[in-house]
């Protein structure tokens, strides 16, 4: 599949680590500008320094906490000012801390809603004018799979990913018509710091050592990989070199229905952004 995003501008949120910089990364590799926002700046830093000018283009780094929506209004509506029209938008942030949901305090959903739903809706808003100027849009939301079954000790998180998962399909019916398209990416088990801290909170409750616990990585794999092939944890850009790429939870991720897990294949790029 040839696809180039040469003279598109990506906003990428949470692009200081984890799968938001893999992102990054690969819409760099495509030629796009990109954007990288998160709340670190020395993190954002080092991420933008490393990420690939293939087609020469610029890149930069918006500084926001999306726990202060006004505050986050502000940059990127200065980032507009600056750049013009974004065309791609990738909504993506750190999941809220685990926990059973019968244990958690209404502030918890409060915050995650903010974090998740709320700022992604802002976000939307802001950049949908200059999508549909341009008849060209693309707003990508990186969720999970506990939209298909909700995730054991994650309470919280699988009540607000089913919230966004709902405002997408719902946006995306309104504003097709504009040459905008809205994607939900539901990635399985990644390598992130995100995974390493659900393992350690499930080890510290399971009254075990967290080398002991089982790593999720290690039960699931893409459909078509044999289990005695398969090699976890995959770093986030292991599936380049391999074709047909094999599923990292990235752009390419595996689906989890229950217990099953099933591979989008390299489709789920095409479709998020051609």
């Amino acid at each position: 599949m040839e696809l180039s995003l040469q003279g598109k501008n990506a906003l990428v949120g949470g692009a200081s680590a984890g799968i938001g910089r893999a992102v990054a990364q690969e819409l760099a590799l495509l030629g796009a500008n990109v954007i990288l926002l998160a709340r670190t700046e020395s993190a954002l830093q080092s991420a933008v320094a490393a990420l690939p000018a293939v087609a020469g283009q610029t890149h930069r780094y918006c500084v926001a906490d999306y726990s202060d929506t006004a505050a986050l209004r502000t940059q990127v509506e200065a980032l507009l000012q600056d750049v013009g029209a974004i065309h791609i938008l990738v909504n993506n942030t750190g999941g809220p801390p685990g926990g059973p949901i019968a244990a958690a305090e209404s502030a918890a959903f409060l915050q995650a809603y903010n974090n998740h739903l709320l700022c992604n809706h802002l976000l939307a808003q802001l950049l949908l004018p200059g999508m549909q100027a341009a008849a060209y849009g693309r707003i990508i939301n990186i969720i999970s799979t506990s939209v298909k079954e909700p995730l054991d000790g994650l309470g919280v998180s699988n009540t607000t990913r089913w919230a966004v998962a709902a405002w997408a399909k719902t946006l995306a019916n309104e504003v097709g018509r504009f040459g905008v398209t809205v994607n939900n990416v539901l990635p399985g088990y990644t390598e992130t710091a995100r995974l390493q801290e659900i393992i350690a909170k499930r080890a510290a409750g399971a009254g075990q050592a967290k080398r002991k616990l089982p790593n999720p990585l290690n039960n699931t794999y893409p459909c078509g990989v044999s289990p005695a092939r398969k090699k976890w944890p995959l770093p986030l850009h292991s599936w380049q070199a391999r074709q047909p790429p094999i599923s990292t939870g990235l752009i390419c991720p595996s689906m989890a229905v229950g217990r099953k897990v099933c591979k989008q294949g390299e489709k789920q790029l095409s479709l998020s952004l051609d």
